[in-house]
């Protein structure tokens, strides 16, 4: 009998197990999975460890990968019904995994474990779905221009304020510089949001109804929307995608290439978040960098920012212990130790101690707070309207590519490009 408790409890050991014996053998286990880099994965297991040492009994099992096939594993493991317990998700996933609310754990219905006063009603919203918090925004990003006063400076050049300042920026900037001057460079999908935000300016629709999932734009707006991004090419305010192709491939990040580097190019359209990794191969490592003005046609009623959370943490509805689990995900976004191990590893937060701590601490950069604050300025005057998760759905995203990939190589027309995100959009979107 000794010997066959010895091995029962050497197996729970095993295990990270401290329940008692009567308790199954994942009583005290979260299955915790996420995707990033590894420092985030670094501070991701220490948070994990703080938890467990505050909750004596309790093992998390990490689950952590890189982006690439994260979401087919995920969709995968929950068709199986083998989901984690708690799941870093992207935010345009939820409606996907979740449509009428029910796909994941009510995180209300956790009750004080979860600090739910330390996130906006805004946040909130963006995760509840048929009136269920379905999970905690981890942050909140949007897209915003970055640029590098000094290399502005040194052409003579001031940062643009309206968008007709862009283009006359433009062809100053590469007057000054020369042939391999662009003002603003961004792979293909940046420059693809920076024309949304024109066309979504002037008519006042996005492509994509957020309520209904539906092609939402005029034909003029979608042509528009096609033409802008035509003319910042064909004008050179930004970098054309055959020339950028030729640089290493549409998709290389702008912060490893040299014309980035040596100052042949003025800023980039980006998320607020990224400008750490877009100013680390800079010659001031990003000092350089100064946050532009969200440029907005006079009397446009949405700035056409493209927002929303940067990923957001759900707990499974067949986890055995969902209160558990919610409190775990509510502890890696709320808990002063774990705010300050985890830094920024995941964005600037969405959760006001944890923005209060970093920035009281001085974690966070100045840029980084200008940016944030730029970005809430809008929130609270309603200029930012959530996009539709079907704008980020693989199948939509490769579609939208390919019909303004082939205007950038001049396969296409406005005219041809606008009526295939009408009709070929709408088709796509009803299958979804």
């Amino acid at each position: 009998m000794k010997f066959s408790i010895r091995t029962l409890s050497a197996s729970l050991f095993c295990f990270g197990l401290t329940g008692t014996f009567a308790a199954s053998a994942s009583a005290q286990e979260l299955r915790f999975s996420w995707w990033g880099g590894g420092e985030r994965h670094e501070a991701m297991l220490k948070a994990a460890r703080l938890f467990e040492a505050k909750n004596p009994g309790v093992k998390i099992k990490a689950e952590y990968s890189g982006f690439q096939g994260y979401q087919e594993r995920l969709s995968t493991q929950i068709a199986g019904r083998n989901e984690p317990d708690v799941m870093q998700v992207n935010w345009a996933w939820l409606s996907a995994f979740s449509k009428n609310g029910e796909g994941f754990y009510d995180l209300r219905k956790a009750g004080a474990a979860v600090k739910t006063s330390e996130f906006s009603e805004h946040d909130l919203a963006l995760t509840t779905i048929n009136g269920k918090l379905n999970a905690l925004p981890v942050g909140f990003t949007a897209r915003i221009f970055y640029w590098n006063k000094a290399v502005l400076d040194k052409a003579g050049v001031a940062m643009p304020k309206t968008w007709d300042d862009l283009f006359t920026a433009g062809k100053a900037f590469r007057a000054k510089v020369g042939d391999k001057g662009y003002l603003l460079d961004g792979n293909l999908y940046d420059l693809i949001l920076v024309s949304h935000a024109y066309a979504y300016q002037k008519h006042g629709t996005p492509w994509i109804d957020a309520r209904t999932g539906k092609v939402a734009m005029s034909a003029a707006a979608l042509k528009d929307w096609v033409a802008f991004y035509k003319r910042l090419q064909d004008e050179n305010v930004a970098t054309p995608l055959p020339y950028r192709a030729s640089l290493g491939g549409v998709e290389k990040p702008v912060e490893q290439q040299p014309d980035w580097v040596a100052g042949n190019w003025g800023g980039v359209y980006t998320w607020d978040s990224t400008v750490r990794v877009f100013g680390s191969t800079l010659p001031g490592k990003g000092k350089e960098l100064e946050v532009g003005d969200f440029l907005t046609l006079p009397g446009a009623k949405n700035s056409g920012m493209f927002g929303r959370p940067v990923h957001v943490y759900a707990v499974s509805k067949r986890s055995k212990q969902p209160e558990l689990a919610a409190k775990f995900a509510s502890f890696m976004l709320t808990d002063p130790e774990a705010i300050r191990i985890l830094d920024v590893t995941r964005g600037i937060p969405a959760s006001a101690i944890a923005f209060q701590i970093l920035q009281k601490e001085d974690r966070l950069r100045p840029i980084e707070v200008k940016a944030y604050a730029r970005i809430s300025t809008q929130q609270k005057s309603n200029a930012i309207t959530p996009p539709a998760p079907q704008f980020e759905h693989p199948r939509v995203q490769k579609f939208v590519r390919e019909v303004f990939e082939a205007v950038g190589y001049g396969k296409m027309t406005p005219d041809e490009a606008a009526k295939q995100l009408n009709e070929q959009g709408s088709t796509i979107l009803n299958r979804l």
